[in-house]
């Protein structure tokens, strides 16, 4: 009960029908952010786009400048010489017929995949269990790379990925609550950039429609778009 009183006096601080500049709706998600643990800050984009068509569809990933306070961890299918560039940059799980063997057994243990191009024959044959988990390596992702180092090392540093859901919604974290402000504004901002960039060639009307920033735990602050810059 003690979340729901939270979260109603949460949401009386937020004024509805309210459009807040980035930089305030930030620092009202962190004031709101009451939990016992350290929540995430999260923004949501909706984008005048519907990712059933192709040349609609918004995915890609971004180096947050400040990092997510999160340290993901990194599973790489490869081999020999990459096998040991893999581990010796960092990677939480590395390995081939034995990593795909636990996979199919439901022993996920990462939270981001690569791959070596060699391998995706192998991990193909597991895109029924990745790809519904936003696991599968992807070439335009930099996630099937022969840099396996690099993409470990970019995983490991705040990289985001995003991708855009079925009602034309990106979200990510950008951060904890415990992050000063401005480094949270600056996450935002590379987010933000990053969703424009990827406008695709489809997308007609209005591409950034509403921007919202929460807590974990704590009631969404509509963001004015024109502050996103």
């Amino acid at each position: 009960m003690a979340h729901n009183k939270r979260h109603a006096a949460a949401i009386k601080t937020v004024e509805s029908g309210k459009n807040y500049t980035l930089a305030d709706a930030i620092a009202l998600a962190q004031s709101n952010a009451k939990a016992k643990f350290d929540e995430t800050i999260e923004i949501s984009m909706n984008l005048g786009i519907d990712p059933r068509h192709a040349d609609q569809m918004v995915r890609g990933l971004v180096g947050l400048p400040n990092g997510t306070g999160k340290t993901l961890r990194v599973g790489v299918f490869a081999r020999g010489a990459k096998a040991e560039e893999a581990l010796a940059a960092g990677a939480d799980v590395v390995g081939a017929d034995d990593l795909a063997e636990k996979i199919q057994a439901g022993d996920i243990q990462f939270d981001r995949c690569i791959a070596t191009p060699d391998m995706m024959g192998l991990v193909g044959r597991l895109g029924k269990i990745l790809g519904p988990r936003g696991l599968m390596p992807n070439p335009r992702l930099g996630t099937v790379t022969m840099d396996v180092k690099g993409a470990i090392l970019a995983a490991k540093a705040g990289q985001v990925e995003f991708r855009a859901e079925k009602a034309g919604i990106v979200h990510a974290g950008i951060g904890k609550a415990s992050f000063p402000t401005e480094k949270l504004l600056e996450n935002a901002r590379a987010f933000a950039d990053a969703i424009v960039k990827a406008k695709p060639t489809g997308a007609k009307g209005t591409y950034v429609q509403k921007v919202a920033v929460s807590s974990t735990m704590g009631p969404g602050v509509r963001v004015d778009v024109a502050t996103l810059a």
